[in-house]
Formats: C-alpha cells, sequence, structure tokens
C-alpha cells in the first residue's frame, strides 16, 4: 500500500521537504535535501481534475461534461488548480461566478457546501 506524503508540516502548517529517499529492492539510502513536486500536493480530486483536462487537450467543455458540472465551475475549479499550483496569472482570471450561480451548484451538487463557501468568500 502506498500513501501520499504531506506537503505541510503537522505541527505549523510550513513546507515538508523530502531529505531521505530509499529503494525497496536493495535497502540503499540517499539523505540530502531534494526538490518539491508541485503535482504531489494535488489531491486526487485535483489529480482527477487535471487528468481529465489533458486528456481532452485542454478543452473545458469536454471536463465540464466528464465532472457533470456547469461550465463556470469547471472553470472555477480549474482555476482553483492553476493557483494552487502557483500558475495563474492576472489575465487568465475568469469571470467569477454569481451568487446565484453558486447556490444553483450547490443544489444541484455539483458543488460542495465548502466550494460554495470559498467562492461566495471570493465574492464580497
Amino acid at each position: 500500500m502506498s500513501y501520499r506524503a504531506p506537503s505541510e508540516c503537522p505541527v505549523c502548517g510550513g513546507e515538508l521537504v523530502t531529505t531521505r529517499l530509499g529503494c525497496r529492492n536493495c535497502g540503499s539510502e540517499l539523505a540530502g535535501e531534494f526538490g518539491h513536486c508541485d503535482f504531489c500536493a494535488l489531491d486526487e480530486r485535483e489529480t482527477e481534475l487535471l487528468r481529465v483536462f489533458l486528456a481532452s487537450r485542454g478543452n473545458l467543455r469536454e471536463v465540464e461534461k466528464h465532472l457533470g458540472v456547469s461550465y463556470p465551475t469547471a472553470r472555477a475549479r480549474f482555476t482553483g488548480l492553476l493557483v494552487k499550483l502557483g500558475l495563474a496569472g492576472d489575465t487568465d482570471a475568469p469571470a467569477a461566478m454569481t451568487r446565484d450561480q453558486v447556490l444553483s451548484e450547490v443544489a444541484s451538487g455539483a458543488l460542495s457546501p465548502a466550494e460554495a463557501a470559498e467562492l461566495l468568500a471570493g465574492l464580497e
């Protein structure tokens, strides 16, 4: 069984770094400070979104269909992914969803209450 490595320190919230690597085959170990993997910090839902986006060759309409959400929701999720990866620029910011759109997405089950709270907080 393989576990995802945490990216944040459970004590202080700081960024964790990889300092040891080991070989399962021979038991060899390497110690040092190794580069950070931005993609390793993505949760399963974000990884799935990225996979769907790449498989659809960047077509957000296809992402929308695959996820079963509205286009604004698909775009908002993708923008959130870009922000998490540090790839969101000012010129790439989409138009925000309206309060009514967010509530409609929650009612249809396309958005979780937590996601809606984040989007609504951004509207204030």
